[in-house]
């Protein structure tokens, strides 16, 4: 036997039949299997005779091990406690003891944070483990531990699906547990979802479901304001003051509107980035992949902020979460993504014109509506200057041409997707063009992401010369 189930089972039996040595003996196997050596060596100690018998030999911990055992946990606890990684051991060994078959914690028997972590600035926290991470449940605590005291009131653990170093926001999303805080004695109860993260018989996921699809939702207008207040801090060397500052007529557009709950979004935003980046004044974001490293085709002109809080301002809990959104094209794909970090947002079938397409980095520098005063011209409905050059990623009348190299070096897009990334992105966001970065599946949700428009974004002062 050497399954997760397994393992499950074994813990079940000896509960039920403590006396049974030979229950012992086969889950101590299955965690010497697991690489637990310390629960083994308890399991084994167990065994008693069984264990002599089948291995040929008396354990070496057999003489007085219940009070060796104590004292070598006492040691090592003490060792640990000077490291903030205790906190991190101690709760995932209470959450291998105390999960019984149904996935949740003990009512009487619940987790603790330490004492840093009782406060909570936010109801919902969300952690995404990466798939690089072998115990994704250690990971996700790990995250809340370093939360400390801005650890939420409620925390859900994720998998978002994977491919190719990239991890999709539109996918296969796994569910692997939640943290429910007390709010009378700072305890905690603890859901498991996924059966091969916990080796325990999951909880119901509906709570925990909706609770992250609604918190989903919100987070890609995170994502726009944040990057909006960051870009309007790069340009103009001081902070917004208020929602209005980023709504401006052309040519001072950074983002295309407002949607329901940006304002009431905005202080929250503000102050997070505020702390996030004291006195600085921008700087282009660079990306990574989930291994932690930056794939090999967007290297160049990165800068990574620094972080000095892990808790974003909608409650993600990742260092990385106050990087902008960036845009990547992928020429050997024809495709561009909306990424932040290393989550693919959005993912776009495009037209471009091969060697024409220059490869390297941009920013998207003015955003304008109907150039040349037409929706359905040559440019469609919306572009996006690269860098004040005659490049630019723009809408097409010739929607063929998608997916080909038909353009003099523009970047083509159809109506709804440059539609749907003109209000996602703000001005001043970096576009990387490169070649073999993207995967090729197309990631566009079923509802639009939509800017309510408050201003007046076209130019008809100017003939756009792009190289369509």
């Amino acid at each position: 036997m050497d399954s997760p189930e397994d393992l499950f089972y074994l813990k079940q039996f000896v509960k039920q039949h403590p006396d049974n040595q030979m229950g012992w003996y086969l889950l101590g196997k299955q965690y010497l299997l697991a690489g637990k050596e310390g629960k083994a060596n308890y399991c084994f100690l167990q065994a008693g005779e069984v264990y002599d018998a089948f291995e040929h030999e008396s354990h070496p911990l057999s003489e007085n091990h219940l009070q060796m055992l104590r004292e070598w946990g006492s040691r090592q606890k003490k060792k640990r406690l000077v490291r903030r990684t205790a906190a991190l051991a101690a709760l995932l060994l209470l959450v291998a003891v105390l999960v019984p078959a149904n996935g949740a914690m003990n009512n009487n028997k619940d987790l603790e944070l330490p004492p840093d972590a009782q406060d909570y600035s936010l109801p919902l926290g969300i952690v995404l483990v990466p798939q690089k991470e072998l115990n994704p449940i250690g990971s996700a605590w790990n995250r809340l531990v370093a939360a400390g005291n801005e650890a939420p009131q409620f925390t859900i653990a994720a998998r978002l699906e994977a491919d190719k170093g990239w991890r999709k926001w539109i996918g296969n999303t796994r569910l692997l547990m939640s943290v429910e805080k007390d709010n009378g004695n700072g305890k905690l109860n603890v859901k498991m979802f996924d059966r091969l993260a916990c080796s325990c018989e999951p909880s119901d996921t509906a709570e925990a479901t909706a609770r992250y699809m609604d918190w989903r939702e919100q987070q890609e207008t995170h994502w726009t304001l944040a990057s909006a207040v960051y870009q309007y801090e790069k340009k103009y060397k001081k902070w917004p003051e208020r929602l209005d500052d980023l709504i401006q007529p052309y040519p001072n557009n950074v983002i295309a509107g407002e949607r329901e709950g940006m304002q009431a979004m905005f202080p929250l935003v503000l102050k997070k980035l505020k702390n996030v980046r004291p006195g600085q004044s921008g700087g282009a974001s660079g990306l990574t992949n989930e291994e932690g490293s930056q794939p090999a085709a967007e290297k160049d002109n990165a800068s990574k902020p620094s972080t000095n809080t892990i808790v974003g301002s909608n409650g993600i809990l990742d260092r990385e979460w106050s990087r902008p959104l960036t845009i990547v094209v992928d020429k050997s794909t024809h495709s561009l993504a909306v990424v932040q970090g290393d989550i693919i947002v959005r993912s776009y079938q495009v037209g471009l014109g091969g060697k024409e397409t220059p490869e390297g980095s941009f920013y998207i520098s003015e955003k304008v509506k109907n150039p040349n005063g037409r929706e359905d011209g040559d440019f469609g409905s919306r572009g996006m200057t690269l860098s004040n050059t005659l490049y630019a990623i723009h809408g097409t009348d010739e929607p063929s041409s998608l997916g080909k190299d038909d353009s003099l070096g523009c970047v083509r897009m159809g109506k709804a997707d440059v539609e749907e990334l003109y209000d996602m992105v703000p001005l001043g966001t970096v576009v990387h063009i490169k070649n073999g970065t993207l995967p090729t599946e197309q990631q566009i949700p079923a509802e639009r992401f939509r800017l309510e428009p408050r201003q007046n974004e076209t130019n008809p002062a100017k003939v756009y010369k792009w190289l369509t």
